[in-house]
């Protein structure tokens, strides 16, 4: 059964059992109050009777009935009361509405408590059928109880006024009863409009299937309502807001969890925000910030999605390599084309020896690097990253001397290869860069890795033309760069962001007579945050 007939059902039936229940509780109620206030009537009606001089005097004549009948007639006709009965201490009647039932004795068996002297209101089967009677004693001048007044309505004129009332009550009842189904039908149109008319087993599929995408999503998501209370985040939001302890955050306000969130100005002016800047957790995250609306365009909340910008500068940089690589390998192709044509030319000449001292010097330059590496530096990466650099520096004619005191050795697992290679291959970018930007001066790069002591040592030394003074401070800026060409400006960052990743500190200094010298400290210690 869909939903929509469930709703419809359910709300009907129970305002069928509510409005039935309330209205035959109200008729309940009704003939109650209607007898109560009959039989009150009649209890007043029979004490006036009783204190009438005439009625009492005619109990001393002869034929009382004679008197009394016509004078109780009248006030019964006055009063509409069913019947008007007197009768005597023995039950004898003096009048009744039947005259011939005058002289007889009257039925009903509750004279007894009348005769004692009290006044009562009862209900009994009389002469003329079910009546709600109001008793009440007659006394003479000596107070001493000389007959019974006894008024008395039918039940069934009672039942009649009841179910007049009865009739109108279940009409209006009726009437309720289709409002209140037009509202059941109305509020379920309404809850299907609300649900896109999606089953509560299709809306649960939903929900499994949104958390599972949420969380296959590299970026961080959170949304929040118009009061600003988180609603939604995925677990990547959650680890880039608390790493460390990671508690839910759906729940709180978002500026108890992000002070600086932009997300309720998103709500309050209905515009989305695209690629804003912001820390959180001491990191640099992207941000998209989108405006929720409902059917009816208006803002019902904000959604955030949010991503660390050193992935994104990486993934630039990374780039950028690609580029670089296949500009290198082209001067390459050229270089080593330039160095077949002229052992060529030499087998030509036939100058052999010359021919193979050039073959072998080649070859005894990389060797000796490889076999250093390999004893020195035997991580892959590292040595792969080392190499591509030293072929790069021959083909820029620049002198890429690495220190044969260097060793690598020593590399805790927990320390990223990544984060090595990326600190070790920007900053040999950079001071070739540098080298190459001097106009004079030998061009001259070095560099020294050590893992003596605490801390791994990286330090890369050039005789470039040095670091400005008004440069200093904006270094680790992203998109800053003097070299004022397009796609820069993202190399010392993603240097920065990998050494801060890795606990370490990264130092710059200038010389004098040119040049820089860059040093990078890592500690070796376990725990770090990667």
């Amino acid at each position: 059964m869909r939903l929509q007939t469930r709703l419809i059902l359910l709300i009907g039936t129970l305002l069928f059992v509510v409005i039935i229940a309330l209205t035959f509780s109200f008729e309940r109620m009704l003939v109650t109050t209607l007898q109560k206030n009959v039989g009150a009537s009649a209890l007043k009606i029979a004490k006036t009777v009783a204190l009438m001089d005439v009625i009492k005097d005619a109990f001393d004549e002869e034929n009382p009935a004679a008197v009394i009948q016509p004078i109780v007639e009248k006030i019964r006709l006055e009063t509409d009361a069913e019947f008007i009965v007197i009768g005597n201490r023995e039950g004898i009647r003096y009048a009744h509405p039947l005259p011939d039932r005058i002289g007889k004795e009257m039925v009903g068996g509750d004279n007894g408590p009348v005769l004692g002297g009290e006044s009562i209101i009862s209900e009994a089967v009389g002469s003329m059928g079910p009546s709600l009677r109001g008793k009440t004693p007659i006394y003479d001048e000596h107070n001493q109880i000389i007959g019974i007044v006894s008024v008395g309505i039918l039940l069934k004129d009672i039942q009649e006024s009841a179910a007049t009332y009865r009739n109108a009550m279940i009409f209006f009842a009726g009437i309720a009863l289709m409002i209140g189904c037009g509202g059941a039908i109305a509020i379920a149109n309404g809850v299907k409009r609300s649900i896109h008319g999606l089953e509560p087993k299709e809306i649960g599929l939903l929900y499994q299937e949104k958390r599972a995408i949420l969380e296959t999503i590299h970026e961080g998501i959170i949304a929040i309502n118009t009061e600003g209370i988180i609603t939604l985040a995925n677990q990547t939001a959650i680890r880039l807001i608390d790493p460390i302890e990671r508690e839910e955050i759906t729940g709180k306000h978002i500026r108890d969890v992000i002070p600086e969130s932009r997300l309720l100005e998103v709500i309050k002016s209905g515009d989305a925000q695209f690629d804003q800047e912001l820390v959180i957790n001491e990191s640099l995250v992207v941000v998209n910030r989108l405006p929720i609306f409902d059917h009816q365009h208006q803002v019902v909340g904000a959604v955030s999605s949010f991503r660390n910008k050193s992935e994104l500068l990486r993934l630039t940089e990374e780039l950028t390599q690609v580029k670089r690589y296949t500009e290198a390998l082209r001067s390459q192709t050229h270089e080593y084309s330039n160095k077949l044509y002229t052992i060529y030319g030499l087998i030509q000449l036939e100058s052999y020896q010359e021919a193979m001292d050039l073959i072998t010097h080649e070859t005894d330059v990389h060797q000796s690097l490889i076999h250093f590496l390999l004893r020195e530096i035997p991580d892959p990466m590292l040595g792969g990253i080392l190499i591509g650099k030293f072929n790069r520096a021959n083909e820029l004619k620049v002198s890429l001397e690495i220190d044969k005191k260097s060793t690598f050795k020593d590399i805790p697992g927990d320390i990223s290869r990544n984060h090595l290679v990326t600190i070790i291959g920007n900053l040999m970018d950079n001071a070739l860069e540098a080298v190459l930007a001097a106009d004079h001066g030998p061009r001259t790069v070095k560099a020294f890795l050590s893992d003596a002591g605490d801390d791994l040592r990286i330090e890369i030394e050039d005789t470039g033309i040095g670091i400005a003074e008004e440069a200093v401070d904006r270094l680790f800026e992203v998109g800053f760069s003097t070299k004022g060409e397009g796609n820069r400006g993202f190399g010392l960052a993603i240097v920065n962001q990998a050494v801060q990743q890795l606990r370490g500190t990264i130092r710059f200094d200038s010389r004098s007579a040119g040049g820089t010298v860059v040093t990078v400290k890592i500690p070796k210690e376990k725990g770090r945050e990667l």
